[in-house]
């Protein structure tokens, strides 16, 4: 595998509303991981993973037997294990230091599970990468300094600090502009902003601020932040 890469896609086992806006927004180059059962997804878009991860108690085993004939590099961990599928996926993908990380297929379903992903993006070790949780109508990451937002007029922003307050909360381009403020985890006041325009940036001093962008597809743009 090539130790630096322009953008991983990961697959993981939750619902993908609109398969075909995440196919026709692949290049070429993108590294696919298939995480445990969300190999089915690959297979139902005729694509071919670059790597195979997880416990694999939810993937096709005959599907797992085919690509792995095919030359496909699988890593198998046992079922009773410390770390989620995708968890182990992120590790992996991190180390081969790509531009971009998307996750597709992580948000909705269980509660638990939607919320351990959410919490994946706080790892410190994540924080130098693009990394972006995304379905069909949302996308998910953190802010850690300053973020520019693509979208369209009309999107709803939320922005919720995670663990503790974040500070200096500065927004330009959205319809309820935060100019130098604390954003507390037990207060809304991040909540439910809107976009003036196409662009909006956002940043801060400290803290970890998690931004949930709805947009009208963030398939389509899921390497254009």
């Amino acid at each position: 595998m090539s130790p630096q890469l322009n953008r991983i896609i990961l697959f993981a086992n939750g619902d993908l509303p609109d398969p075909q806006a995440v196919h026709s927004s692949l290049s070429p180059d993108d590294f696919l991981i298939a995480v445990d059962g969300g190999l089915r997804h690959l297979v139902t878009l005729g694509l071919t993973p670059n790597l195979i991860i997880g416990d694999l108690d939810s993937a096709d085993p005959d599907e797992v037997q085919r690509f792995e004939s095919q030359g496909v590099e699988v890593r198998r961990y046992p079922i009773e294990k410390d770390e989620t599928d995708l968890e182990l996926a992120l590790e992996a993908a991190i180390d081969l230091h790509p531009g971009s990380i998307r996750v597709v297929a992580a948000l909705g379903g269980r509660l638990d599970q939607t919320l351990a992903n959410i919490f994946l993006l706080t790892r410190p070790q994540f924080s130098g990468t693009d990394l972006r949780l995304i379905d069909g109508t949302q996308e998910v990451f953190l802010v850690h300094d300053q973020v520019t937002l693509n979208g369209e007029k009309g999107e709803q922003v939320s922005l919720l600090p995670l663990l503790v307050p974040v500070t200096g909360v500065k927004t330009e381009g959205l319809a309820y502009p935060l100019n130098n403020e604390t954003l507390y985890p037990d207060h809304t006041r991040g909540i439910s902003n809107r976009m003036l325009d196409e662009t909006a940036s956002v940043s801060i001093t400290s803290g970890l601020l998690l931004c949930i962008h709805d947009t009208q597809n963030p398939i389509e743009r899921i390497g254009n932040e």
